[in-house]
């Protein structure tokens, strides 16, 4: 079971790094939840209210959870919406929808499946802006796969720049491939093909320029493989990011050097599995899969696309050398971003 608790403020400190510059570490601890044997839980949502009267710049996020805490999806948005206190809620309770957060403000951070410790962390100078009147919200999953009850006491720190500091600011990348189906005792792969530079042209007047500063993966035990490749006009992709490690890993980092889009006007997500059950594995948590790419880029939009709705078969597969592959067009959004 789980046991409602209050974000409570550990730390608010001014420090100053080796190059001179000034930034601010504030730290939060949430929860506690005790997590029963084989327990699952995807009902919560915690919400933090940062009381920021001006932006807030964040460079560095980290979490530190523990065993149990499966995954979690961290969104900024105005203090007004899914109103309520801070600490723990049923999401239901107040209308928690991800579509309508990433909407209203923004991916702020995700964690790798079952990683215990996860910082996402930019190049110096570089930050999220978070608009005044800020609160960051997370949807949760908590899974206990063991016979021993779990108590869990997540902290998560933020590490922010003044606005002296700030030389880059940056906004969410997001893709998935929601309709899997993975073919049992068979290797299979998720492919959508994004194209950017309608909108992009008709948001800013030209092909997507930006650079990709920070990428993370997200799928769960059967996954074998995430890339991410751009490709320009005539078909010629090149690899932005690709993992192969396993859940409990972090599978998130910086890229270096950073992947210019100059060039490139389509993004590719490809998903590979291997389901070594008797039964079809479907999206979805617990004994599901999902396919999830997250960035984070200099653009001043954010954008989103891939394969959006939930019908369970995504199309007639053809085997290619013995891996069931699968596409499906690609729906692109975008927005400002500040």
């Amino acid at each position: 079971m789980w046991r409602r608790g209050l974000f409570a403020l550990v730390a608010f400190a001014a420090c100053t790094g080796g190059d001179g510059s000034e930034s601010r570490v504030r730290s939060f601890d949430f929860g506690p939840f005790d997590i029963g044997p084989t327990e699952e839980n995807v009902d919560l949502c915690v919400q933090l209210t940062l009381h920021n009267t001006e932006t807030v710049y964040v460079n560095t996020v980290e979490l530190t959870t523990g065993p149990g805490f499966h995954h979690s999806n961290w969104f900024f948005v105005p203090e007004h919406i899914f109103a309520g206190e801070d600490g723990t809620f049923n999401c239901d309770d107040r209308n928690w929808d991800l579509a309508a957060a990433a909407a209203t403000g923004g991916v702020f951070f995700a964690q790798s499946t079952q990683s215990t410790s996860e910082v996402q962390a930019f190049p110096a100078g570089y930050a999220i802006p978070l608009p005044p009147k800020t609160k960051l919200i997370a949807q949760l999953h908590l899974l206990n796969t063991g016979d021993e009850p779990l108590h869990v006491e997540p902290t998560i720190e933020l590490t922010t720049l003044p606005e002296a500091e700030v030389t880059g600011k940056l906004a969410g990348i997001s893709m998935e491939f929601h309709p899997l189906s993975l073919p049992p005792r068979k290797q299979s792969r998720f492919t959508v093909d994004c194209d950017l530079d309608p909108l992009h042209e008709q948001n800013l007047g030209r092909a997507p320029d930006f650079n990709i500063y920070y990428t993370l993966a997200h799928y769960h035990e059967y996954g074998t493989k995430l890339s991410v490749e751009a490709l320009t006009a005539d078909g010629t992709p090149t690899t932005v990011y690709t993992t192969t490690g396993a859940i409990g890993d972090s599978l998130g980092g910086q890229l270096d050097p950073v992947f210019s889009m100059a060039g490139n006007t389509r993004l590719r997500l490809s998903c590979e599995y291997y389901n070594s059950t008797d039964s079809m594995i479907y999206y979805g948590n617990g004994d599901g899969e999902m396919c999830v790419f997250l960035a984070f880029s200099d653009s001043p939009w954010l954008w989103g696309g891939g394969v959006l709705d939930t019908t369970p078969e995504p199309t007639s597969g053809v085997d290619e050398g013995g891996v069931m592959s699968f596409t499906r067009n690609c729906t692109v959004f975008s927005r400002e971003a500040y």
